[in-house]
């Protein structure tokens, strides 16, 4: 049963007895008493200095815990499940005797809070902060629990329902765990559910090295479902089953021919969704070149913390690592909002990193998108920003020679149920001569601030081209997200359809013969009857809504779509002087150079996106399909055999987020026979030199002296004139 059930129902029973006249009851009463005592002689000779304990599983614990360390190692944590509070009081009270730092979450206990002491949230932070050593835990941290800062698990107690044991083993083997996981479970042999449990064990031991599958342990509920367990084991203790007949009765399925069909099966369903290697590492890819990185995430963060005001202090010795103040009631008044929905605010956080790795190594606080400090600072920093967005700004490009104006958009995507799918922000550019243009919203990098004009230039005043704006940005966004939205409905339909029109049809074939047994007069079946009709018209409910959901989530609509601001862009007034025209790359040279390097990655079998019109910090993304490499490659051309290379802030910032996936290409002689350099990965590594007068950082390049920096790459590349 679940916690909760079991308690009730133990509630109930404490009031019951058979007993038919006084002295029955206090032949029961005195049989319970010596029972108490003897359980009582039991708890107390495990406590008792100098005697063997003579409770062994506690016994055992004690002995695991100084095999694996724990009284030696201060830092190493421990969950620990049992399956009733009765024993977790008694864990809990000889762990503090041992000189652990105990914890613990049982049914009893509201959800709460992070910063509310004896809630299930407060002792999860406890045992994440490392405050706690030894968690202690009933089936209430079962689920919805995350405890990966843990790989160690004991099962003090063992339950029978495979899935409550795989939802325990899920608690810390989940997204985060860099330990390979240690589980412990507790068998106690010299009974009979237990020596069946270990040939259990044993057995699908077997079956897995016969097999060489681990899939065998993810396979085994469908061996032996948790219904089948149960009805056996209630036909045990009610003695309609022998202790060979319960052995018999659990193990008869779990044979290695069972599970090859199993995991056979399961392999050509794999197959027949017709997987597509190529689609999953291409998606990787685009997901690693949009990934939010951790120096991004610090920079924000370091940069909107004076405006509220929020102490931040940076941590020299750790990379983006900060270590925060009391947190301010300007950010606790976001957690009031409607459309909040994550945990509040702690009153103070630890110390804190933007990169896990960092946080994961020196137990610290990882803040990151959907953490509810790095939510609320995102929301303040746009409730701060509605002035500005409001008047508008003025910024100097190099890239222009005359006034243009950036629209900012935004616009959502919403489905039936009102469930917001995807939002976007898109830049427009409004000249006077062109259609608008599409730029990503990264443009803003390259340009630097400037004083407002007056009179403002007339573009500053050219209305919107709201039909460009639907037929060209909006309209191809709602159809994108369609696309993906349709085909997702499409999957999780058939699914529906399959999974619960089956579970309908065994509940139909359970009504048919709890049905003939209620006309044979079988006891119970009437019973079993009903359950099974209500079982069936709960799912057949549940599938008629999904189906009645999946529609309303097929219906998309463009929703919210809204100007944020505009701002002006204005010629740079030095973009003619001598030193500025250094900085501005020739367009044939860099046009040469972008050829050279595409046919050289083609060449070598990836597959390339020139994306140098986006204005995303790099010229080209190349993807080895095979390894799956991602490649942000920024190419520079030099005319002549030596020269600079310039970044623009763009492009150094890029560097700098991207060190793991950002390449430099410098191709030389491009008015000759243009010859491809060594690649250099991690080029922000370089001591490049900041161009004063405009916001630019310039490298100097010697052909004849670059190093060779990657094998396959040993000689120059030469490409057509």
């Amino acid at each position: 049963m679940e916690e909760s059930e079991r308690e009730r129902l133990e509630e109930i029973l404490e009031a019951v007895t058979l007993a038919a006249d006084p002295q029955q009851v206090r032949d029961e009463i005195a049989e319970l008493s010596a029972l108490a005592e003897q359980a009582k002689r039991v708890e107390d000779a495990g406590a008792v200095p100098g005697r063997p304990a003579g409770e062994a599983k506690l016994s055992r614990l004690k002995e695991v815990l100084h095999e694996q360390g724990f009284f030696d190692r201060q830092d190493q944590r421990l969950l620990l499940f049992t399956e009733f509070k009765d024993t977790l009081d008694y864990l809990v009270a000889r762990l503090k005797q041992w000189g652990f730092r105990v914890g613990f979450i049982h049914g009893g206990m509201k959800p709460g809070s992070r910063d509310e002491p004896g809630s299930r949230l407060y002792a999860e932070q406890q045992f994440n902060d490392g405050a706690v050593q030894v968690l202690v835990a009933t089936e209430a941290a079962g689920e919805g629990i995350n405890l990966q800062c843990c790989h160690i698990l004991f099962n003090y107690d063992i339950p029978w329902n495979p899935n409550r044991l795989e939802q325990r083993m899920g608690r810390i083997h989940r997204y985060g765990q860099i330990h390979d996981c240690l589980i412990f479970s507790f068998v106690a042999t010299n009974t009979i559910e237990g020596r069946v449990l270990r040939k259990l064990l044993d057995k699908l031991q077997e079956i897995r090295n016969a097999l060489d599958d681990d899939a065998v342990f993810n396979v085994v509920g469908e061996v032996l479902p948790a219904a089948h367990l149960e009805r056996v084991l209630r036909d045990y203790y009610a003695g309609r089953l022998g202790d060979a007949d319960l052995e018999d009765r659990l193990l008869r399925d779990v044979k290695e021919e069972r599970f090859r069909e199993i995991c056979q099966h399961a392999l050509e369903g794999l197959a027949s969704k017709k997987l597509n290697l190529t689609m999953l590492i291409e998606r990787r890819a685009r997901a690693q070149e949009r990934r939010i990185v951790p120096e991004t995430i610090a920079r924000f963060i370091r940069e909107v913390a004076p405006s509220i005001p929020f102490t931040l202090k940076a941590v020299p010795s750790l990379p983006h690592t900060f270590e925060p103040g009391t947190t301010s009631a300007a950010l606790r008044r976001f957690e009031t909002a409607g459309d909040w929905r994550f945990p509040a605010l702690a009153n103070r956080y630890p110390r804190l990193s933007t990169d896990r790795t960092v946080a994961e190594t020196h137990n610290l606080e990882w803040i990151t998108p959907g953490h509810p400090l790095f939510e609320a600072l995102r929301r303040h920093a746009v409730a701060a920003a509605q002035e500005s967005w409001a008047t508008g700004a003025c910024f100097y490009s190099l890239d222009h020679d005359a006034p243009a104006r950036l629209d900012f958009y935004r616009a959502k995507v919403v489905d039936g149920l009102g469930d917001t799918i995807h939002e976007r922000l898109f830049a427009v550019e409004v000249s006077d001569d062109d259609l608008p243009r599409l730029h990503e919203p990264s443009v803003l990098g390259n340009l630097t601030p400037a004083p407002v004009p007056d009179p403002l230039p007339a573009i500053a005043h050219k209305p919107e081209d709201r039909g460009w704006l639907n037929q060209r940005v909006l309209t191809p966004f709602l159809e994108e997200v369609r696309a993906e939205r349709l085909a997702e409905v499409d999957r999780i339909k058939a699914h529906i359809e399959l999974s619960l029109t089956e579970l309908i049809a065994k509940e139909d074939r359970l009504i048919g013969r709890f049905g003939e047994e209620a006309e044979r007069g079988v006891e119970g079946a009437a019973g079993r009857l009903k359950m099974a009709e209500e079982r069936q018209a709960a799912l057949m409910a549940r599938r008629e809504r999904r189906r009645e959901e999946l529609e309303r989530q097929r219906s998309l609509t463009l929703q919210n779509v809204e100007r944020l601001t505009s701002i002006l862009v204005l010629p740079h007034p030095e973009r003619h002087a001598p030193e500025v025209q250094k900085l501005r790359p020739d367009s044939e040279t860099e046009a040469i150079a972008m050829r050279v390097v595409i046919e050289y990655e083609r060449a070598r079998g990836r597959t390339v996106e020139d994306v140098h019109d986006k204005n995303l910090g790099y010229d080209l993304t190349s993807l080895d399909p095979t390894s799956g490499e991602l490649r942000l490659i920024e190419v520079k051309g030099i005319a002549g055999e030596s020269g600079t290379v310039c970044l623009t802030p763009n492009e150094k910032r890029i560097a700098e987020d991207r060190r793991d996936c950002y390449w430099l290409y410098v191709v030389t002689h491009c008015k000759t026979q243009p010859r491809l350099q060594a690649p250099i990965k991690d080029p922000a590594r370089l001591d490049w030199h900041e161009v004063k007068k405009v916001d630019h950082y310039y490298l100097s390049i010697d052909a004849m002296t670059q190093p060779m920096t990657v094998r396959e790459e040993q000689e120059p590349y030469g490409g057509g004139a």
